[in-house]
């Protein structure tokens, strides 16, 4: 055979380690078709627990069980629930609760759970912003309309507020020592609002702040005794039942305890709809409007001072959504966002949290598809705060970053070291070249190594990484099949081989181009070429003058030796003991010193590599003969493409 140098970005610091692992790999297999396949060593996934309204775990169809789920078949407007008559209103939270099995008057007190349900499909103007944004976008605050949200319920176990009024319902603990004693007296409040104490009568505490409660009972019980010590607490909460309408995602009646404020009903209900509105979310109580209630407010600023505490029978009415605005590019949270009718487009831009640090500030484009004027529009930051947000609208911010410019535009960083006079960084005019670099620098040193200079490139660095990754994935997904399509495999043969397959290219995915440019000189070579243009944070090093040759694989002594004249590739080898049986003779390679590679090309050429004279630093590998099958065949062949050329096939060399 004759001998091919194939030239490449191929780097030594890479190669190698990829070269020991291909000939470990026949060994790997076996070591696989070793392995018991009887037992899989699958996990099978265990279902989530999923916390329960009391703060205990429970799967996913317990929760299903206890959820409280509202009558979605009738919505109703504020002013139909308003006008019925309480025993309507009665009957209607009832049906909600008795049909969908939801909370019932036994469940006073315990929290409703928000129903578990999937996330809602895309709306139109959704999916007509995630193909403008190639990604998907959903309108801000979807988050909130997922299973997790249940933790915005308030819980049962919540520490009870100094400035909770007393209702009908709620249970008290009262202890009493001294000249009375009772423990753990369980007193309920009644419909007129007073609860009966033992040898002392009824005590008025509807109304009542928790924080003034134990005065009230104090003040009572010290009409009839003297010296006692008086404690209370309360036992559990009344339950309220209240009623969510409009463009609710499971509007209906639910039953919630006494701690819940507007915001907690709202999650119950699943948030607002599709077409539900985060901005206007209205409390009415006996007819009046309580509060109007933006959910902006609080997912922005966290002001909460709208979100009003609940009372039995209110009305949580959510209205429709306003306009919609997208928001897209470089911006702190891209979305879709509801605007009011006076926001401007920089209003909505300080809903998406601003622009990032890589944005470009001096303008905005803005899209508007109902508009007769086609196309994106260019807008200044001054126009866009006197712009009134339209339905509709998308907003894009653009990056300052990640556009490439001409070499002439560019400010040129060069680190050069080794072999040189002045090593050094060097700060240097666009279009620079490796002469004049090397004369900053001083020249070459006399132990100087030319042929073995290392240059490398961040966008080489990317590109063969790239190239890389998409290769590796190919070879992966082409090697799992092989066997599959092969019906010469057994099953036994087939487990193992995806073993050793698996581990392999795992390992692999370790390695990566490290961005070398192979610079083509002769061994012997004063300097480096002069006419390269220089990049920025190109790299060059100039290495001395190595006086080695390394030999390793399936040699019996593998070492480094002395380089010595006219010595060839052959004669290293019988330094190092000679090939092994398990070598394979024919597929000898050398990595040399520039990063090219010496290597045979079978059916080609003539010639053998151990007939070439060997050159100072170079690396010689004898890989091992495995035994001929279509998995290894396919494999010697994909990974040509992996490593330069012929590198990773002799590495692998699993044709005899």
């Amino acid at each position: 055979m004759k001998i091919s140098e194939i030239n490449g970005s191929v780097m030594r610091g890479w190669i190698l380690p990829a070269l020991a692992l291909a000939s470990m790999l026949p060994s790997t297999i076996a070591a696989a078709q070793s392995t018991d396949t009887q037992d899989t060593g699958i996990d099978y996934p265990r279902q989530r627990p999923v916390p329960n309204a009391t703060g205990t775990a429970q799967t996913g169809s317990q929760a299903a069980a206890t959820q409280v789920q509202a009558n979605g078949d009738t919505r109703y407007t504020p002013e139909q629930i308003e006008s019925a008559p309480t025993r309507q209103r009665n009957r209607t939270a009832n049906q909600g609760e008795d049909e969908t099995g939801g909370a019932s008057r036994n469940d006073q007190g315990r929290q409703g759970v928000m129903p578990t349900q999937r996330p809602a499909p895309p709306n139109e103007f959704e999916s007509y912003v995630s193909d403008i944004a190639d990604k998907p976008l959903r309108r801000f605050g979807a988050a909130l309309l997922t299973p997790s949200s249940r933790d915005f319920i308030a819980s049962p176990t919540t520490a009870v507020p100094p400035d909770y009024l007393l209702n009908p319902g709620d249970e008290i603990v009262l202890g009493l020592t001294g000249s009375v004693n009772a423990e753990n007296l369980k007193l309920r409040v009644d419909s007129d609002g007073n609860i009966f104490v033992p040898k002392v009568g009824n005590v008025a505490v509807a109304g009542v702040r928790y924080g003034d409660l134990e005065s009230v009972i104090s003040a009572r019980v010290s009409r009839q005794y003297r010296n006692f010590r008086l404690s209370v607490t309360i036992g559990e909460l009344h339950g309220l039942t209240v009623y969510v309408t409009g463009f609710a995602q499971t509007p209906g009646s639910y039953t919630v305890t006494s701690l819940s404020t507007l915001v907690n009903a709202v999650m119950a209900a699943g948030g607002p709809a599709v077409g539900g509105s985060f901005r206007s979310i209205q409390l009415r109580r006996n007819g009046k409007l309580i509060s109007d209630f933006d959910l902006y407010d609080f997912l922005l600023k966290g002001d909460k001072s709208g979100d009003a505490a609940l009372q039995n029978g209110d009305v949580i009415y959510i209205a429709p959504v306003g306009a919609q605005v997208a928001v897209i590019g470089s911006v702190n949270n891209e979305s879709i966002f509801e605007a009011k009718p006076k926001d401007t487009l920089t209003d909505i831009l300080i809903y998406a949290g601003g622009v990032n640090t890589v944005a470009d500030d001096t303008r905005l484009l803005v899209l508007d598809p109902l508009s007769t004027t086609a196309g994106w529009q260019q807008l200044t930051p001054a126009d866009a705060g006197q712009t009134i947000a339209r339905r509709a609208v998308v907003l894009r911010v653009l990056s300052g970053v990640g556009i490439a410019r001409p070499l002439s535009q560019q400010s040129v960083l060069i680190t050069i070291n080794g072999e040189v006079q002045k090593p050094g960084r060097y700060y240097v005019p666009a279009g620079t070249s490796t002469e004049a670099v090397i004369t900053m620098a001083g020249g070459l040193t006399e132990e100087a190594y030319a042929y073995g200079a290392v240059f490398t490139r961040d966008t080489l660095r990317l590109q063969q990484r790239k190239a890389y990754e998409r290769a590796l994935r190919d070879a992966e997904y082409l090697l799992t099949v092989a066997p599959l399509t092969s019906a010469a495999n057994t099953g036994g043969d087939q487990v193992a081989r995806l073993q050793a397959l698996r581990s392999t290219i795992g390992q692999l995915e370790q390695l990566r181009p490290d961005g070398r440019l192979v610079l083509g000189v002769e061994p012997d070579a004063k300097t480096i070429p002069a006419n390269i243009v220089l990049e920025n944070n190109d790299a060059i090093y100039v290495p001395p003058r190595p006086v080695t040759v390394g030999v390793f694989g399936s040699v019996a002594s593998p070492a480094t030796f002395t380089i010595k004249p006219s010595q060839t590739i052959g004669d290293y080898v019988k330094m190092a003991g000679g090939v092994q049986k398990i070598g394979d003779r024919g597929g000898i390679f050398v990595v040399r010193a520039n990063g090219t590679l010496l290597a045979p090309r079978r059916g080609l050429f003539s010639g053998s590599v151990l007939t070439q004279p060997a050159l100072p630093g170079d690396l010689i590998f004898v890989p091992i003969n495995a035994s001929r099958n279509e998995f290894w065949a396919r494999l010697k062949d994909l990974t040509q493409v992996l490593f330069t050329g012929a590198v990773t096939a002799a590495a692998v060399a699993a044709i005899p």
